[in-house]
């Protein structure tokens, strides 16, 4: 159950940056990226698509989040959300779910 929140919770930060990313950098790319994982998040936390999926979803995410920070080397918002995905990757793994 806690899992199932905090994933509702970073689909909804994931879709506030794309379009924090399209209104401050004018970045299509950045919103339709946010939308497309967001969208397949949104699928396995409906049982639409299988909950397995949400770990590569967020792996893959984790990955570019990484690449972004190491391009970047700013904090806000690749370094935010790579500890954001770490945490929802690892929540459902915890002994207190």
């Amino acid at each position: 159950m806690i899992a199932q929140t905090v994933l509702w919770i970073y689909i909804v930060l994931l879709i506030a940056g794309g379009v924090a990313g399209i209104v401050k950098g004018k970045s299509k790319a950045t919103l339709a990226a946010a939308v497309a994982f967001a969208v397949g998040l949104s699928l396995c936390a409906l049982r639409v698509l299988p909950y397995g999926w949400t770990s590569w979803m967020l792996l893959a995410l984790l990955v570019v989040f990484a690449v972004q920070l190491g391009r970047t080397r700013k904090f806000m918002p690749a370094g935010l959300m790579l500890i954001l995905t770490a945490l929802a990757l690892a929540l459902p793994h915890l002994p207190f779910r």
